[in-house]
């Protein structure tokens, strides 16, 4: 079954147990995540990673592992990322079982109309399906609103608006972004706090300084002496995940539509496929990295974007040279091409 932005929140806090697939697909990824993430929490379980290509050549093995009971008692989520039209077999196996332990999220991006996985959630009754998309304007205020409440804080209209549009309504910066600022206040769900302008001033979460989402495309593109001068505005110890994470989107964007070009699909066709997701001034952007990276050079960048976010992650010092230099070196081999 298809669902809507107005009651997708409620099937992932309070999930039924006939639904056995959710399907999660669209521009959106970073809320894609977050609404599977959603349903992890309510069902106080584990995510087990499967991997697409796995389920594409033993179809059993997704209906296996969600009819298993866990080794550990806990209850678990399986969880695919990135899924396509490649696990259809597999997702009509887990439907027609008898009975499952666990059920499963698949993060799929963007789908086309045509797609077999889109048509077989949309349905059946014990899938879900939800298109996310990027939220503007008074959507965009009321998914940070809601974030914050999910964290403990209590923001009013213009304070989510102020906070939207410095993470480019991108819910992944805005959950980060919140997280750190309710440590600041000590804020939590049981007892929530009032988030104003000044604590954000206080916290530094304003991320518009060296426009974050906009170096990773310089980089990609190739423009080494904007990304220079980019990179030079960036105040010393600003927090550089949020800008590999940009990164990892980009990539998770332009490589599917890569592989369908190396796959034999018309450039053109590709990007007509893509021109509802996108926002006008990402698709001259989009077509000039398709020209500039193959599929085997994106998978390298995103295996390096990928380690250079662990060691963020867990390194007690500051890494901003190294994002510097792994930026850098990204648009030198844009360069060469």
């Amino acid at each position: 079954m298809k669902a809507s932005r107005g009651n997708v929140g409620r099937a992932v806090d309070q999930p039924e147990s006939k639904v056995r697939f959710y399907l999660l697909h669209g521009p959106d990824e970073a809320q894609s995540r977050a609404l599977g993430e959603r349903l992890v929490a309510a069902l106080g379980a584990s995510r087990y990673l499967i991997a697409a290509s796995s389920v594409k050549s033993d179809p059993a093995t997704l209906g296996d592992e969600a009819g298993a009971m866990s080794l550990f008692g806990g209850k678990r989520v399986i969880w695919i990322e990135p899924a396509g039209d490649e696990i259809v077999a597999g997702v009509e196996a887990l439907l027609e079982a008898n009975s499952v332990e666990s059920p499963v999220v698949a993060i799929a991006g963007v789908l086309r109309k045509t797609s077999a996985l889109l048509k077989l959630a949309e349905s059946s009754p014990s899938a879900l399906a939800f298109a996310a998309y990027l939220p503007e304007g008074a959507d965009a205020e009321r998914m940070v609103i809601d974030v914050g409440r999910r964290v403990g804080l209590k923001i009013s209209p213009p304070v989510a608006a102020r906070i939207a549009d410095s993470a480019e309504n991108d819910q992944a910066i805005v959950f980060q972004e919140l997280q750190k600022l309710a440590l600041y206040l000590d804020a939590a769900p049981e007892s929530p706090k009032e988030l104003d302008s000044e604590a954000i001033d206080a916290v530094g979460a304003e991320l518009s300084e060296g426009d974050v989402p906009r170096l990773a495309d310089l980089a990609l593109a190739g423009e080494m002496a904007e990304l220079a001068d980019q990179l030079a505005l960036l105040p010393h110890g600003a927090e550089g995940i949020p800008i590999v994470r940009a990164l990892q989107r980009r990539l998770l964007q332009v490589a599917p539509a890569r592989a369908r070009i190396e796959r034999g699909e018309r450039p053109d066709a590709v990007m007509a496929s893509f021109s509802k997701s996108l926002f006008w001034k990402d698709k001259g952007l989009l077509q000039r990295l398709l020209s500039l990276w193959d599929s085997r050079r994106l998978a390298t960048i995103s295996e390096r974007a990928g380690k250079l976010e662990r060691e963020m992650m867990f390194s007690a010092v500051p890494t901003q040279e190294a994002l510097g230099e792994e930026l850098l070196a990204i648009a030198r081999a844009a360069k060469r091409r």
